[in-house]
């Protein structure tokens, strides 16, 4: 059963290649979705998997981020409507 999050991460996470590491560990985890800077300087994330365990890696790897990050906050919203992404992009 597909599981979709709709997620927005606060904190310092944008000029620190958050998104670039982002898109790093979903390719590593055979994850699926996209990741894009917002102006109020959040970045929100698409993500879905078949695969529970490799979603939740991903999420608690949220809370860490790239090395130069300040994750102040991971807002997680759980769709169970998958839409059949075909890789992880970054959205610019």
């Amino acid at each position: 059963m597909c599981v979709h999050y709709n997620i927005k991460v606060t904190g310092k996470v944008q000029g620190v290649w958050f998104r670039k590491y982002t898109k790093d560990k979903a390719d590593e985890l055979g994850l699926l979705g996209t990741v894009e800077n917002q102006p109020d300087g959040s970045v929100y994330i698409e993500v879905e998997s078949n695969d529970a365990k490799e979603l939740q890696s991903f999420i608690d790897w949220l809370y860490q981020g790239s090395p130069l990050s300040k994750v102040s906050q991971v807002i997680l919203d759980e769709d169970d409507s998958c839409k059949d992404f075909t890789q992880f992009d970054i959205n610019r």
